[in-house]
């Protein structure tokens, strides 16, 4: 049995859906971020956590977040939006799996480090589910057109 898209008759194999939406999720969502972090990084973070931060990046733990974090929305915002037809989900569904996603991190570090502030908890949780959302109804559109 293969699951399809819907979009108005027409549809699209799951796997092919899958591809695009985590390329596309990927791709926006790596942007978004490097822009976050290259602007917020020394006026949001490197002020409070300096001491904290390692010298140098490691890339291997970089790497697996950005591989695994599209999955996610791919799973839980992307494909959902897709079957019911609703870029409004699209964008709704990455925010709250953006949050919850963002929350567990920032959260757990105030919990837990003394250097962590109430500032960058909410800020991070914000800008977590915004780029999420932004970045799964990107990918609706792209999977949407590409069945055009």
């Amino acid at each position: 049995m293969v699951c399809r898209v819907k979009d108005g008759g027409r549809s699209m194999g799951l796997p092919m859906s899958y591809l695009i939406a985590y390329i596309a999720v990927l791709a926006v969502f790596g942007a978004i971020d490097a822009m976050w972090l290259s602007t917020m990084g020394p006026i949001l973070y490197r002020p409070v956590l300096a001491e904290i931060l390692a010298p140098n990046l490691r890339l291997a733990p970089a790497i697996a977040f950005y591989l695994m974090f599209p999955a996610g929305v791919v799973v839980f915002a992307v494909m959902p939006a897709l079957r019911s037809g609703s870029i409004f989900s699209a964008f709704m569904l990455a925010l709250l799996f953006g949050a919850l996603a963002y929350a567990t991190y920032d959260l757990t570090n105030y919990a837990t480090l003394r250097v962590w502030t109430l500032q960058i908890t909410i800020l991070d949780i914000i800008y977590g589910a915004f780029a999420s959302g932004v970045a799964s109804t990107a990918a609706f559109i792209l999977v949407r057109a590409t069945k055009r």
